[in-house]
C-alpha cells in the first residue's frame, strides 16, 4: 500500500526519467492510494502536454482513455476530499513555519495523507518534500 501525490502519478503515464522505474514500483503494490484532488491535477498535466504541443490529440486521448481505464480497473484508490480535509488543510498555514514555501494544492495532499493516517508519501515535488517532512510525513521518490 502506498500512498501518490500528482507528480507520482503523472510520471506513471507521461514519458519521464523516473517514469519505467515509477510503473514498476506501482504495479507491484496491492493498493495504490491518491488523492480525489489528483484526478483533476492529473487532467491538467495532459492537458499542459498538448496544448505545449508535447503531445498531439491523438496522443492526448490515448493516454486519457489508458488513465481512464486504469481507473475503471481499479489500479488508483480514491481517497475523498471532503470538507473535514479542506477545512484541516486552511488551518495548516497558521503553524506552518515561514521558510516553508506550500502551494495550496500541495497542501490538500499532505493533510490528506494525515487525515487517513498514512505516513508516507511518494512525490517528486521540492516543495511537497520539505513540507511533508516539517508534518511529520516521510516523502517518498522511486528512483531510477
Amino acid at each position: 500500500m502506498c500512498f501518490c501525490d500528482t507528480s507520482t502519478l503523472a510520471k506513471y503515464y507521461v514519458p519521464e526519467k523516473e517514469s519505467s522505474s515509477v510503473r514498476l514500483h506501482l504495479d507491484q503494490e496491492n493498493q495504490v492510494m491518491v488523492s480525489e484532488l489528483a484526478r483533476v491535477e492529473l487532467m491538467g498535466v495532459f492537458h499542459r502536454r498538448l496544448r505545449e504541443r508535447k503531445w498531439n490529440r491523438d496522443e492526448f486521448m490515448a493516454v486519457v482513455q489508458q488513465f481512464s481505464h486504469d481507473d475503471i480497473e481499479g489500479h488508483w484508490s480514491w481517497l475523498p476530499l471532503d470538507g473535514t480535509i479542506v477545512e484541516q488543510a486552511s488551518k495548516i498555514f497558521i503553524a506552518l513555519p515561514d521558510s516553508v514555501f506550500l502551494r495550496s494544492s500541495d497542501c490538500l495532499h499532505l493533510v490528506t495523507a494525515l487525515y487517513y493516517r498514512i505516513k508516507e508519501i511518494y512525490t517528486y515535488d521540492a516543495h511537497q518534500i520539505q513540507a511533508a517532512s516539517v508534518l511529520g510525513l516521510k516523502p517518498i521518490s522511486i528512483s531510477v
